[in-house]
């Protein structure tokens, strides 16, 4: 049987080969972006208690209406901004569905969209399986800020939509309410959507998070996607929501129907419920802060070089004098002969400028943050 592939060339993530690689040489793993401690027991007691009285059949396909709810208060208590829970929000199986729904909503083939590189890996995939074509706009180093003169060449009829990524992963960098403004500007008259992927919203440490629903000029025109994982700690429960003007979340809805339909409805509650008694997010920006900067100080005298790290829970280590071998090739030297995971940055380019850089998690415990620390250090 002729079977030609819709992603000729994508292979399996650099996120599951080097996980792999890690278990196979029994490595510490700084590499794959999840914490190694639990979530908040009330949490998980929660789940237990709406399982155990019965909520296990399917949700509303747009997710339980009193988490929506909350969900909108949220929005409108941190960014000002007004989303109908009846109509303009939807609870997703993670923020990737989400970022997947959102591209096969409003991408056509041959439509153009721009994402800005270094680019979490499941951008292009997405873009390309909906028949449209990637535009990378590379950003601009080593502080890995917008080029808006090239995004401006770059931009054209042909471009459907924008994905907008802050703080961003891989590099930790989060856009300004300036740089928001800047894009704003730059779309003004267009019909260019933008998909603006916060799901490290509440992780920020010098600066703060400015929101796409923020920013006069892209509000009407973006589907912001956020994640229960990446805040409350339980990324394996896959958990995400998108909220759009109504319009745009319509359509949304019409693919996000045929895709998953509806998701876990015990979390939902559970999710509901604990936002409801405020066991919130406002000390999450401390708590990773502390873990970013006690990992900074273990590695004090260290010879690898960190990069300016605003946000997320990742921080690159440039590694230049260290090696002559590709960020590839180091990385799975690093793994096999030196005990460590971590993640090379060259998978996040379609073309991948010379760079010596590693991405490492620091969303872990202060003991596996010391180890790797040490190994890193005696490079």
């Amino acid at each position: 049987m002729n079977f030609t592939s819709k992603l000729p060339n994508v292979e399996t993530t650099i996120f599951t080969k080097m996980s792999a690689l890690a278990a196979e040489c029994n490595a510490l793993d700084l590499s794959q972006g999840f914490p190694d401690y639990d979530c908040d027991d009330e949490l998980k007691k929660l789940v237990s208690h709406f399982i155990k009285k019965g909520h296990n059949q399917y949700a509303p396909m747009a997710g339980l209406l009193e988490l929506r709810q909350a969900l909108s208060s949220k929005i409108e208590h941190i960014y000002s901004r007004n989303y109908n829970p009846e109509s303009e929000i939807t609870i997703t199986a993670g923020a990737t569905q989400a970022i997947y729904t959102a591209l096969g909503a409003i991408v056509r083939p041959k439509d153009e969209v721009i994402i800005f590189s270094p680019a979490y890996d499941c951008y292009a995939p997405a873009i390309e399986l909906y028949g449209g074509r990637v535009v990378e706009v590379p950003l601009k180093t080593p502080n890995y800020t917008i080029d808006y003169d090239l995004l401006a060449e770059y931009l054209s009829e042909r471009t459907r939509a924008i994905i907008l990524n802050s703080p961003h992963n891989p590099t930790g960098t989060v856009f300004s309410k300036e740089d928001l403004a800047e894009v704003a500007g730059l779309l003004e008259g267009t019909n260019t959507l933008v998909i603006s992927d916060e799901v490290y919203e509440h992780i920020v440490f010098e600066g703060a998070h400015y929101s796409a629903c923020q920013i006069d000029g892209l509000s009407d025109r973006s589907f912001v996607v956020s994640s229960f994982g990446k805040t409350y700690h339980n990324t394996g429960w896959k958990m995400g929501y998108c909220y759009a003007p109504k319009g745009l979340m319509s359509e949304f809805r019409k693919v996000h129907q045929y895709n998953v339909f509806c998701v876990n409805r015990p979390f939902q509650h559970a999710f509901a419920e604990f936002m409801r008694q405020d066991k919130s997010y406002s000390g999450l920006s401390a708590f990773y802060k502390t873990k970013r900067d006690f990992f900074l100080d273990q590695l004090a005298g260290s010879r690898l070089r960190p990069l300016d790290c605003n946000g997320t829970y990742f921080l690159l280590l440039e590694y230049e004098g260290l090696s002559t071998k590709s960020d590839l090739e180091y990385a799975k030297e690093l793994c096999t002969e030196r005990g460590i995971a971590t993640i090379p940055l060259s998978p996040f380019y379609s073309e991948p400028p010379n760079t010596k850089v590693l991405r490492i998690c620091f969303a872990k415990d202060e003991e596996t943050l010391r180890s790797g620390a040490k190994i890193l250090k005696n490079l």
